[in-house]
């Protein structure tokens, strides 16, 4: 049987077996690469290191860098640092990586050097390949493709392009489209008065539309959240190169490069104030991280209060009854388990620990460069991910589909003694405690016990314990 270590490296070579080979050279000597391979010899030195995960880095994040290498070749050739047809090589070679043609020659694990250099490097020798067959001339990965860049700055910017393409993408209009399913939820649930609760106690009266509407807000705050941190997350160092100083770029390198990338990604992408401090931290990931743990503990909520009001359906709450969608049981017949809200609350708790990965390693920012760059992007953008499908599952496999049991809440309404509250300005809180306790040893509704116990109507009483306008007291 192979170690574990063995069983990467071969996991890693599936494409290319190492039977048939070719010499490549880098700056270390001579390296054996599988003949048919795109990338060259750093690549395959860090294939050979890193044998770690066998996951290698996520396709969102290589789509960016591709297109940084794009934006990066364009931006050269406008300032007079690369000839024409080198630049439309390398331009050529990116599109098609853009296109998702490739993804087989970027095999390098998550786990490697915390710069990603090995997966800048990897691109530079793939965008290397391809573009000297498209113009038939020799294109160099360092001289050509990387020329006015660092990994130091090339990575912090994919994982910054990355994370704004994928959140527009994927989360933004998942969100938007969760919000108005509860929104579209809460007016058709909202003629139903429930029983609510603190403590998981019974407590004063609310409509299902007053739940669902406060879901719906915390959605929209969370999203507000979301947005408010574009700003920063669409500042980028590149230009910055080696620490920030922008050794080896064009002065103008920085400007015209965002420009360019503005015009690939349809994103209004900046310059940031400080190259600096795109390089050395990573403040701007962690923060858009800190906000989409805020949108998961909202989720989780949500998927929480779902898994309680559908609890039972005889032996719990039952308030609603979840769409029905797999058996739950491998030996209780009949069984249906709230499995949607299990599943979103299971990706909301990898998002929070995404969320602590992050944050560590937010703190490896020594001095001049942040080392940890591979795991940020790779959580960063899990949690995106994650939290798009979680949203998109949520409004329609859950919020959209639940059914209302009306005969168990009536039912819950009328046993409630919480319900005395409203009398507290009447006849004082402890009488009204009386009445309650009375009401809960013997059983009985509270109307019944209030209506022996003073001297309001039953008329009277009916109309100030009506839940439904208990639910809008102010109305």
């Amino acid at each position: 049987m192979l170690s574990a270590r063995l069983q990467v490296i071969v996991n890693a070579e599936k494409n290319f077996p190492m039977t048939n080979k070719r010499v490549e050279y880098d700056s270390m000597g001579e390296v054996e690469v599988p003949v048919s391979a795109l990338y060259r010899a750093q690549t395959q030195r860090a294939v050979n290191n890193f044998a770690i995960s066998g996951r290698s880095m996520p396709r969102t994040f290589l789509t960016a860098l591709a297109q940084i290498k794009c934006a990066a070749a364009k931006a050269n050739a406008e300032l007079g640092e690369l000839p024409s047809d080198v630049s439309a090589g390398i331009v050529d070679a990116a599109q098609q990586v853009m296109k998702g043609i490739h993804w087989q020659h970027f095999p390098v694990d998550v786990f490697q050097t915390g710069s990603g250099t090995s997966s800048n490097m990897n691109m530079n020798e793939v965008l290397a390949s391809l573009a000297t067959e498209v113009i038939n001339k020799e294109v160099h990965a360092n001289d050509h493709v990387n020329r006015g860049q660092s990994s130091n700055d090339v990575i912090p910017s994919a994982i910054q392009v990355s994370a704004a393409s994928v959140y527009r993408q994927q989360l933004k209009p998942a969100l938007d489209h969760l919000v108005k399913v509860t929104r579209d939820k809460a007016k058709q649930v909202e003629s139903y008065v429930k029983t609510g609760r603190t403590h998981l106690m019974d407590a004063m009266p609310l409509t299902m539309g007053q739940e669902l509407n406060t879901w719906a807000f915390q959605l929209e705050e969370s999203a507000a959240r979301l947005e408010s941190v574009q700003p920063h997350l669409l500042a980028l160092g590149l230009g910055g190169t080696a620490i920030g100083t922008g050794i080896n770029a064009h002065p103008k390198f920085s400007k015209v490069v965002t420009a360019h990338l503005l015009d690939i990604t349809g994103i209004p992408f900046t310059v940031a104030g400080n190259l600096f401090s795109r390089i050395g931290s990573q403040d701007a990931a962690v923060e858009f991280s800190g906000q989409l743990k805020t949108l998961a503990v909202v989720l989780m909520k949500i998927a929480n209060d779902l898994r309680w009001m559908n609890s039972g359906p005889l032996a719990g709450l039952g308030e609603i009854e979840l769409e029905a969608l797999q058996p739950g049981s491998s030996i209780m017949p009949g069984k249906v388990n709230p499995v949607i809200p299990e599943a979103v609350c299971m990706a909301c708790a990898q998002v929070i620990g995404n969320d602590t990965t992050i944050t560590v390693a937010g703190q490896a920012g020594n001095f001049q460069l942040n080392v940890m760059l591979p795991v940020i992007a790779d959580r960063l953008l899990d949690s995106i991910h994650l939290l798009a499908t979680s949203a998109q599952h949520l409004a329609d496999k859950a919020i959209a589909s639940f059914k209302v049991n009306q005969t168990q809440l009536n039912a819950a309404l009328t046993r409630n003694p919480i319900l005395v509250t409203a009398l507290n300005a009447i006849i004082g809180y402890e009488k009204a405690a009386e009445i309650a306790k009375q009401a809960y040893k013997e059983g009985k509704p509270i109307l019944e016990v209030a209506a022996a116990k003073t001297e309001l109507s039953e008329e009277e009483l009916s109309t100030l314990l009506n839940p439904r306008q208990l639910s809008y007291p102010h109305e």
